[in-house]
């Protein structure tokens, strides 16, 4: 390393940033590039998209994000900012581990979380990948995706998005993961487009196989909080 602060993990996240300055990165180039290995060069990239100083094509390849230009010109992610308070909120509401999610790519990125305090529940670590083809958090990031290629291989179908579009949130049971159930609406900028899905998700057992009748009302509450922060 040419030049080394003596803060190990900061270092190697300046490589993971300087190996993806060129252009759009894969993952195998990116290890190659960094010498690092693939877990580790994943999990740095994976934690610098968590801070949108990295972000990933339709490809799934690494490119800088837009973090690096809101610092440059000393803007800030106003959706971020006020996730955490919101979040605690709808996680207090519920009595649910609360999430947010962002598009990446042809996945979804959990950028911030609330957890349930106690007792069983469903954890999903902030920087979790996860597909958008499953869950109530897909549902509602491909909704108003017109035309959309991974809509072929979703575990739900057209006619359930159009009832997403129609009600404004969606729930999934099982969809996912066995056991876990989940409600999530969209987070929308000023133009109305869907910035990323606020949720709640637990055990199914808890929410049962209709669980927006349960949570919705609150979820949605927490949706228009977001969007109202993010100035829509």
């Amino acid at each position: 390393m040419e030049h080394s602060s003596g803060v190990g993990v900061l270092d190697k996240g300046l490589l993971v940033l300087d190996a993806v300055a060129g252009g759009a990165t894969s993952l195998a180039t990116l290890t190659k590039r960094t010498g690092l290995s693939r877990a580790t060069a994943h999990r740095l990239a994976v934690a610098l998209e968590v801070h949108r100083l990295l972000a990933r094509d339709a490809d799934g390849r690494w490119r800088i994000g837009p973090k690096a230009a809101e610092l440059a010109g000393g803007g800030t992610d106003r959706l971020l900012a006020a996730a955490g308070p919101v979040l605690a909120r709808l996680r207090d509401a519920t009595g649910e581990s609360a999430q947010l999610y962002r598009r990446v790519g042809d996945r979804r990125l959990c950028v911030a979380v609330a957890e349930r305090r106690s007792g069983l529940r469903d954890t999903v670590p902030i920087g979790a990948d996860l597909p958008l083809t499953a869950g109530s958090a897909g549902q509602v990031l491909l909704a108003w995706a017109e035309d959309d290629p991974l809509l072929a291989d979703a575990a739900f179908t057209a006619r359930i998005l159009a009832e997403v579009r129609r009600r404004g949130w969606a729930q999934s049971a099982a969809e996912r993961e066995q056991g876990v159930a989940s409600v999530s609406a969209p987070v929308r900028d000023q133009a109305g487009r869907v910035l990323a899905a606020v949720s709640v998700s637990g055990p199914l057992e808890r929410l049962g196989r209709s669980p927006g009748r349960l949570h919705a009302a609150a979820v949605l509450s927490a949706a228009g909080e977001l969007s109202r922060a993010s100035g829509a």
